[in-house]
C-alpha cells in the first residue's frame, strides 16, 4: 500500500489561463524549480535537462482545458516518478498544487528533504510570475 501523499500549494496573483500556460512550457523550468535549474533543453524531440540526478527527460501531459500538468520525471537508471500538477482558477488569481509522493524506501528524513524543495519551487514560481 503506498504511504499518503502530501499536497503543497501556493496562491498566485494571476489568473489561472496565463499561469498554466507559463508553466507548462518546460524551457520556463529553470527559472522556478531548483532541480533543473541548469537547465533543458529539446534533444531528439524530448525534453532532457541535467539535475543532481544526471540527465533526466521531463514529459508533460498534453495541454488540457483543465489545469493538469501531470509530469513524468525519468531519471537516468531510467525510474520514472510522476508528478501531479494542477493550476487551479481562485477569483482573479489561481492556485498551483503540487502533489507529492512519499517513494518506496524514503527516509522520513527525505521527504522532508523534498517537501521543503517542493515548497521552495512554489515560492520562486510565485515570486517569478507575480514579478512578471
Amino acid at each position: 500500500m503506498s504511504s499518503p501523499s502530501r499536497h503543497l500549494s501556493v496562491q498566485i496573483d494571476r489568473p489561472a489561463a496565463e499561469v498554466y500556460s507559463w508553466v507548462r512550457d518546460p524551457a520556463n523550468l529553470p527559472a522556478w524549480a531548483a532541480g533543473l535549474a541548469a537547465g533543458i533543453r529539446r534533444e531528439r524531440g524530448e525534453w532532457v535537462a541535467d539535475s543532481p540526478m544526471g540527465r533526466v527527460l521531463v514529459r508533460f501531459v498534453p495541454v488540457n482545458e483543465y489545469g493538469v500538468l501531470d509530469h513524468d520525471v525519468v531519471l537516468p537508471d531510467g525510474t520514472t516518478t510522476t508528478n501531479p500538477l494542477r493550476v487551479l482558477a481562485d477569483g482573479p488569481g489561481s492556485e498551483v498544487v503540487f502533489t507529492l509522493r512519499r517513494a518506496a524506501g524514503t527516509t522520513d528524513e527525505q521527504l522532508a528533504a523534498d517537501t521543503a524543495a517542493v515548497a521552495a519551487d512554489l515560492a520562486t514560481l510565485k515570486r517569478v510570475l507575480e514579478a512578471g
